[in-house]
This record gives C-alpha cells, structure tokens and sequence, in this order.
C-alpha cells in the first residue's frame, strides 16, 4: 500500500507540473454529496484547489451526487436544497460556469447513469467487500443494514469519472482505493470491449497539498453531523463563538507540536491557511499570549479571508432563478458528453441498432 501510495505521489507531482504547461489536456472530475453546506475544511481542502484549477483554463466538470446520498443517508427530503447551497458555495468561493466549467448534479445525466450496468459486470462481489473506503462509511454512518448502492457506490463514482472522459481527480489518500477500482474498470472494459481502441482513460490522482483539517474539539475530522465546524454561511460573530469553543490545551505557551499538541497545531495550521505565514512563525508571534490571543487570532483570520464570499453568498441567495440556470446549464453539457460516450460504447459492445 505504501508504494501504492509514493506512486500515486510521484504521478501526481508530474500531472500537477503539466498541467502548468497542457491545461486543455486534461479534464478534471470533483463533486461532493449534497448533505448539508459546506464548512471551512471543504473551502481549505478542495474548494480552493478546484478555483485554481478551472482558473488555469482546466477543463472541470463538477459533480452534485444527489443519487449517492440515498446510499447512507436519511436526507431525501433535503436534497433540493442542499444542491442550489452547494451550487452558491461554488459559486461564492471563485468558481465560474463556463463551457469547460460545468456544476450539475449526476440524477439530470441519465446517459452516464446508463453506464452501471456495463461497469457493474467488470467488477466482483469480492472486490466490492474488499474496497476499505466503503468500509468506513458503512462504519461512520453507523449502519446496521446496508444497502446495495453503498457497496456499489464506488462503481457509480467511476461511471461519474468516466462518462465524460475524466483523467484526473482530486482526492486525498483516503480517496485512492476509489479511484483504483475506477481505473480498474476503465482498464477491463477497453480490454473486453475495445482492445485496440480504447474508449476510457484511467484517470489519475491529484493529491491534495493541504493538511488534514481536524474539526474544533482536535480530535476528529471537521464534520457538520460532528458539531465541530465552522460553515462557509457562518456569519462573523457565529464564527468568533465557535472559535471560543474550540479545544486547545493547559499550557499557556504556544508552540506548533502536532504529535504533542494537535490541537494547538490544528488552530496554527488554519490561521496559516487564513494568512499564508508558516504555523512556526505564528506560534512565535502569540508566544505567551496563550489560547485567547491564539483565537482571537482564528477569529480575525478566519472572518477576514471568508468576508468576500460571505458578501458573495448573500448576493447569490437572493438570486435563485439564476442557481437554477446554472444547474441546468450544467446538466445540459454533461448530457452532451454522455450521449457521446453512451455512443461509444453501444458500438465497442456491438449493441448498436
């Protein structure tokens, strides 16, 4: 698994070097559930990165998986909603719909849901058990009956990958085992169906340069369902009583120790984010000043670098028509490029008519 993972790294490193040079050579797949709004550690983790790179020219299409948070979550009822939030979190945060910028989400794209069957017989009961990222889903949602769209979960996450031709995806390492069995499937169906001709690439990672962002209390992932986030919707002074909360340490002396302090080291490594100073040298600034300077510094920090989408956020809540549009926009160019794949694929498995 190790070299497994160094190997990823390196690729990774190279693509992110090309894509410097070759943006239009790529396109890149990201999304995320719609399970609730967006917090700070989604914004620091993989919204910012994904700015970046349709900034760059990348061709990126952006993914809402509404159908997957039928997989392990009680939220149907609150599916609609939390589309159009993600929709004005993208929107707010840089992220600008163009022809090779897209945000749909994957239940208007019937033409690259129609790949599942095919994928699902590239792919065994055994593999689908093995894959550990499912695993710690099941386990996190606390499911005691699961049902079969969470272990083929992964499969409809390559059939989102691979319906538009996706040859990059940004992932952390906790994402790799996804994206093998997406490769996986891509490289037996050109080896089945179209050996000389390959219709799929096996797409490659991105690794994500930021740091593991835990929530408030230090101990876990920053989660909304955790009660230790920070949502991008936040308005100031709900951020500055968040961030008296958050859980810090008894010395009154800052230093940026992760093994021995983490959760000192998790506040240090957001003001870094906020301000682009090394943690070091922000412990060095609060020295003595303790856990109340070392906030109060979050707080300034945090409100400052989000003023700008907040203010955008706002803008964008009182203009539904246009959250729509560019849904349906969205959704029109995936369709587009799934018709074309859907296309291909008839042919190579000889079901044309």
């Amino acid at each position: 698994m190790s070299d497994t993972y160094q190997a990823a790294v390196e690729t990774s490193k190279k693509i992110e070097a090309d894509l410097q040079v070759n943006p239009k050579k790529y396109r890149v797949l990201t999304g995320d559930r719609p399970t609730g709004r967006l917090h700070i550690g989604h914004y620091f983790g993989s919204l910012q990165n994904r700015v970046r790179l349709s900034k760059m020219g990348v061709p990126t299409s952006i993914l809402i998986a509404d159908y997957q948070v039928l997989t392990d979550h009680d939220a149907f009822s609150e599916i609609s909603q939390n589309t159009k939030q993600l929709v004005i979190d993208y929107l707010a945060a840089g992220i600008e719909p163009n022809d090779d910028v897209i945000i749909y989400p994957h239940s208007y794209v019937p033409e690259a849901n129609q790949l599942m069957i095919p994928f699902l017989t590239l792919v065994s009961n055994a593999e689908l058990n093995r894959n550990p990222t499912v695993k710690e889903e099941i386990q996190a949602a606390g499911l005691k009956s699961v049902n079969a769209g969470m272990y083929t979960y992964p499969v409809h996450q390559a059939v989102d990958i691979l319906y538009c031709k996706g040859n990059v995806v940004p992932v952390g390492k906790d994402q790799l085992p996804h994206l093998e069995l997406t490769r996986l499937i891509a490289r037996r169906f050109n080896e089945k169906f179209s050996p000389d001709n390959p219709v799929f690439p096996e797409p490659q990672a991105l690794l994500s340069k930021t740091p593991h962002i835990m929530g408030l209390d230090g101990t876990q992932k920053m989660s909304k369902s955790r009660g230790n986030a920070i949502m991008l919707c936040a308005t100031e002074d709900e951020t500055a009583k968040l961030i008296k909360k958050a859980k810090t340490d008894g010395e009154r002396f800052i230093t940026y120790d992760p093994e021995n302090r983490p959760e000192v080291a998790n506040l240090l490594m957001l003001i870094s984010l906020c301000t682009d100073e090394t943690p070091e040298a922000i412990a060095a600034k609060i020295g003595d000043g303790g856990g109340g300077m070392l906030k109060n510094m979050l707080t300034e920090s945090l409100n400052e670098k989000l003023r700008p989408l907040r203010e955008e956020r706002k803008r964008l809540e009182a203009a539904p028509d246009y959250i729509r549009q560019v849904l349906l926009n969205g959704a029109e160019k995936a369709r587009e490029m799934a018709v074309e794949t859907l296309k291909e694929v008839r042919h190579v498995m000889n079901m044309e008519i």
